[in-house]
């Protein structure tokens, strides 16, 4: 399945002095998603915040609230997450040893299941899985730290990942160092979720944040335009001066 282009802005990345702030900010800016990265300083080699902290902020927005649990073991704080107000909640196939287990005590929780792959994890951990989820996560740098950059070798992964997926209704999200400058390739290789921190929370406020997300969400829609196409619209715009469209 390949759905419209989301974008799901990292918290991570957010002033944490004025969280609230700036989630309200992210949601008038055009965010689709909120994505919400949970680590626990031992699955991941960093700590963020837990249930308590979604659950706060949680009134800030009706945005959907993706959360990534980056810990392990996940299965016994699954339903704090649910209550707290997440919408998917996301675990890695690398955090514990049964995951169609984990993805089923989600769905019980009245809750959309994802599961996320680390750099080094091939896509056959998750084959026989995929009945069972509603969004893979690929992640396109190594999981702990905001800031980082983006590990091309990862877009073969997510182009195999789409195959696997064929025709099941599921979410193929993106995550780590995205920007306008890759989310066309990402996007081509058949991601429909990106989620972006740093490139999305940089200036300040709204007009800021969001001219941010569409150059992110742009960039995106260009690269799902197919080849041909594309180099027809660009023949196009070289042959009358530029006058049908904007320039390439």
């Amino acid at each position: 399945m390949t759905g419209e282009i989301i974008i799901a802005p990292s918290i991570l990345a957010a002033d944490f002095s004025r969280l609230g702030e700036e989630i309200s900010a992210i949601d008038a800016a055009g965010a689709d998603w909120i994505h919400c990265d949970v680590m626990d300083g031992h699955f991941v080699p960093n700590i963020s915040f837990g249930a308590d902290v979604i659950k706060a902020i949680r009134p800030q927005t009706e945005k959907i609230f993706d959360v990534h649990l980056m810990i392990a073991p996940t299965d016994p704080y699954l339903e704090a997450f649910a209550q707290a107000g997440a919408d998917i909640i996301t675990v890695h196939a690398e955090a514990g040893p049964h995951l169609d287990r984990s993805l089923q005590a989600i769905r019980a929780l009245g809750k959309k299941a994802g599961v996320s792959l680390c750099p080094a994890t091939p896509e056959s951990a998750i084959a026989y899985a995929l009945d069972h989820v509603d969004l893979v996560l690929v992640m396109t740098v190594n999981p702990g730290f905001g800031g980082q950059s983006f590990l091309e070798p990862q877009l073969e992964k997510i182009e195999r990942i789409k195959t696997m997926i064929g025709d099941r209704p599921i979410r193929l999200e993106v995550d780590g160092g995205i920007t306008p400058d890759n989310a066309a390739v990402v996007a081509a290789a058949g991601a429909d979720v990106l989620v972006a921190g740093s490139a999305v929370f940089r200036g300040k406020g709204v007009a800021d944040y969001g001219a941010n997300i569409q150059a992110i969400r742009l960039a995106a829609e260009r690269g799902r335009i197919p080849k041909r196409q594309d180099n027809a619209a660009q023949r196009m715009r070289v042959s009358d001066g530029g006058r049908s469209g904007r320039p390439a």
